[in-house]
């Protein structure tokens, strides 16, 4: 065990040449470049040597996951299913007493949209989520399964990526529309509304607008099925800005079954007009079809505002606004003189709106909050109680009762029988979205990790899902802060003390037996000079002294008090600031030597990785592949000169898998796993006990190699095929491994049986 440091040690100081850098080829990956890597993962699954290595699922499953959509069997509404953004589609016919899931085996498990034939007991599903999210994975196309997914049969769109909306034809099993939102962050012409007449076989592209137009929303006519609606959606996002809307979205119409479409919402209709709108939802009056509500994102600036540099706040633009038309789209009218204010300048993340079948004035609205109209969107309340979450995305209304609503939002799913009065969750799946993990050494020890829009959560190793918590009040996970949970530290030498907190540097030090703590921001050097913090900074305790704390800016600062005080150590170790809306030329990642204090590594979120040997002093920039996402720097726990680090291409549409190891600190690298699939790589780690044991995690799962980085094999036993790993801890002690999913909550391995493999192969 290497003895701390003091906080005043004396740092030794090297300088090593400045490196030339290179510059990555970064461009979409083609879809059908990625469905042949997909099926060679599914062959290597079934000749990989772990396959028989199990992980157990630990939850945690209270605080759910991001609910997309839901369907209920309108015959009887204690069948549904629920479709999580990345935790699968599952199955409860028990009023969600309890679920089952049916779509762990397919090579995708996000989920955009589904549709289910209950006439016929067809499920629909369209892969990869609408919501434009951090966190939004792209699909691979639409699947069909007719034995409640026991079996799934592909049927296209590999270029799809991103799908709103599914609809059946209302009498017709064999004709379906299906609305390409297309690639999150590339252009592409595959966008738009596709239909199929032979269920799936083929399909005909119907409405195309441009390249950076896709097809979020549709609804139909149920007395006539000709007549559909389609809301076309124009937005650009990269890392380091977004478009939330453009002229070219709007509210198209078809009277021959979608073949051809005519523009409703143009100039003149009274619907809005302009540059800024954005997300558009679509609701139709099942027994007066002449009446069509939509509510529009409108990015546009109020008349009394005026743009400013870091993008107009929510008071600055009109926001969420609901329209209705009674004749069938062709005149559009505000229902509404005051601000909705569900949105706050993020409207892209929901746009969905659902009338009553029943009652064509009842009227609900999903954003931040869910709001009810009875007055056909004049007023509005919200149905937001305390046991339920922020930010909805899916509703369905009972229409035999139509006070009876199942809803899902980023908690997971919520029923009411009275219109919102009171609600009750349908929580049981494990279906947490983990950014971020790690272990203390408590026995059993506990394992921390941070969510999406769940805070950070810590508990048991040893934990297992019951119901029994409800009775005696135990649950075993604890809250330690809201917000999107991110890093977690914890003191080795009192596990009550941790580092933790929220989306964009918003990190505390906690103290978990009082209430509170102590906030901890590095301050900018000027107001001209601003930190920029990363959506996940990091933040890192030093193994040498944990007095000793640091955190990432787009420069590096170090604490020698815990946190009370920081001071900077570095320059700007990014690319500088890019003009835009989103926080950009941040650092990603930190790691410190354990051989040797002082000896640092970073990453940036726009290609950079720096290295310095002298504890700041001085820093040289790495030669790595330029222009992507640095998920990953890792000292190595076995030999002082080596360090891994792992590239990211998921914010330009880019899938490969970038490993990289290197054993003269970074002064030359070498490539690895270039046998992993098309899955952009979020982690790194080492086996604690064989130097040869790599583990990765990527978009698409876990993957171990046992022989340096050569080959690696998929590692999966137990878990879903196709689940993203953002995080991997290892606990020495025990000598197991957890993995951190984005959908599917905390697993746990065991690693002797992976270690014999190598003792064997010896």
């Amino acid at each position: 065990m290497m003895k701390p440091l003091s906080a005043a040690a004396i740092l030794v100081f090297f300088v090593l040449a400045s490196s030339p850098v290179l510059t990555a080829q970064v461009k979409p990956t083609k879809g059908t470049d990625r469905l042949l890597s997909l099926e060679t993962k599914s062959k290597n699954m079934e000749n990989s040597q772990l396959k028989d290595i199990p992980f157990k699922n630990i939850g945690p499953a209270i605080m759910s996951g991001r609910v997309d959509d839901l369907e209920v069997n309108p015959n009887d509404p204690t069948e549904f299913y629920v479709a999580y953004a990345t935790g699968g589609l599952w199955h409860t016919r028990n009023n969600g007493q309890s679920f089952a899931p049916i779509f762990d085996k397919e090579h995708v498990i996000g989920i955009g949209d589904i549709a289910v034939d209950w006439k016929n007991n067809i499920i629909w599903i369209g892969t990869g989520e609408v919501n434009s999210s951090r966190s939004s994975y792209a699909g691979i196309g639409v699947y069909k399964s007719a034995d409640n997914g026991k079996t799934w049969e592909y049927l296209g769109l590999p270029e799809s990526q991103h799908i709103g909306k599914i609809l059946l034809h209302p009498t017709d099993p064999k004709t379906a529309w299906v609305a390409v939102l297309g690639h999150l962050y590339s252009p592409n012409k595959e966008r738009g509304v596709y239909k199929t007449i032979d269920g799936g076989k083929t399909w005909k592209h119907v409405l195309m607008i441009d390249e950076n137009t896709g097809a979020v929303e549709m609804d139909i006519n149920p007395m006539n099925p000709q007549e559909i609606y389609a809301s076309s959606w124009h937005r650009i996002r990269k890392a380091w800005d977004f478009t939330e809307g453009g002229k070219s979205s709007g509210i198209h119409k078809s009277t021959d079954g979608g073949e051809s479409w005519q523009l409703v919402s143009k100039e003149g209709s009274g619907f809005p007009q302009g540059d800024g709108i954005g997300r558009i939802g679509l609701a139709v009056h099942q027994k007066d079809p002449n009446i069509v509500y939509a509510v529009v994102d409108n990015y546009n600036l109020r008349s009394d505002t005026f743009k400013i540099e870091a993008g107009p706040s929510a008071n600055q633009i009109f926001g969420c606004e609901v329209y209705k038309s009674v004749n069938g789209g062709k005149d559009w009218n505000k229902t509404h003189d005051k601000n909705i204010g569900i949105y706050n300048t993020f409207g892209y993340y929901f746009g969905k709106i659902f009338v009553s079948p029943v009652n064509p004035n009842k009227i609900i609205i999903l954003g931040v909050n869910a709001n009810l109209s009875t007055d056909g969107g004049k007023t509005f309340v919200s149905m937001d109680k305390g046991n339920t979450h922020a930010d909805w995305h899916a509703i369905w209304i009972n229409p035999q009762r139509d006070s009876h609503i199942v809803a899902g939002n980023d908690g997971g799913c919520n029923i009411t029988y009275d219109d919102g009065k009171s609600w009750f969750k349908a929580n049981t799946p494990a279906v947490g979205q983990f950014y971020a993990i790690n272990t203390d050494n408590e026995k059993p020890y506990n394992v921390y990790g941070g969510l999406q829009d769940n805070g950070s959560w810590y508990g048991p190793s040893t934990h297992k899902e019951s119901i029994d918590w409800t009775d005696d009040g135990q649950y075993g996970y604890k809250r330690l802060n809201g917000g999107d949970g991110m890093q977690v530290q914890i003191d080795p030498r009192d596990h009550n003390i941790v580092y933790s907190g929220s989306q964009f540097g918003a990190y505390m030090r906690i103290n978990k037996n009082m209430p509170g703590g102590k906030a901890l921001r590095p301050a900018s050097s000027s107001p001209t000079d601003k930190n920029r913090f990363n959506w996940q900074t990091p933040i890192l305790l030093s193994k040498h002294n944990p007095d000793i704390v640091y955190m990432g800016a787009n420069k590096l600062f170090r604490s020698m008090n815990k946190g009370d005080q920081f001071e900077q150590i570095s320059q700007d170790l990014t690319n500088g600031k890019k003009p835009g809306d989103v926080p950009f030329g941040s650092l990603t990642t930190i790691s410190e030597s354990p051989f040797r204090f002082g000896l640092i590594y970073t990453g940036s979120d726009d290609g950079v990785v720096s290295m310095t040997q002298d504890g700041g002093n001085s820093w040289n920039q790495l030669k790595l592949p330029k222009g992507l996402y640095v998920s990953r720097v890792l000292a190595s726990r076995h030999f002082e000169n080596r360090v891994y680090a792992t590239l990211n291409g998921y914010r330009d549409d880019h899938f490969e898998a970038y490993v990289y190891v290197s054993d003269d600190r970074g002064n030359t690298w070498k490539r690895i796993g270039t046998d992993l699939p098309l899955e952009p790589v979020n982690v790194i780690r080492e086996d604690p006990k064989n130097a040869a044991i790599l583990y990765v995690g990527t978009d698409g799962g876990a993957y171990a190699s046992i022989d340096g980085g050569k080959f690696f094999q998929p590692f999966t036993n137990g878990l879903p095929k196709a689940i993203p790993v953002h995080d991997i801890a290892i606990q020495d002690r025990e000598n197991e491994i957890i993995l951190g999913t984005h959908g599917r909550s905390l697993f746990i391995g065991k690693l002797d049986l992976v270690q014999k493999l190598v003792e064997k192969k010896n």
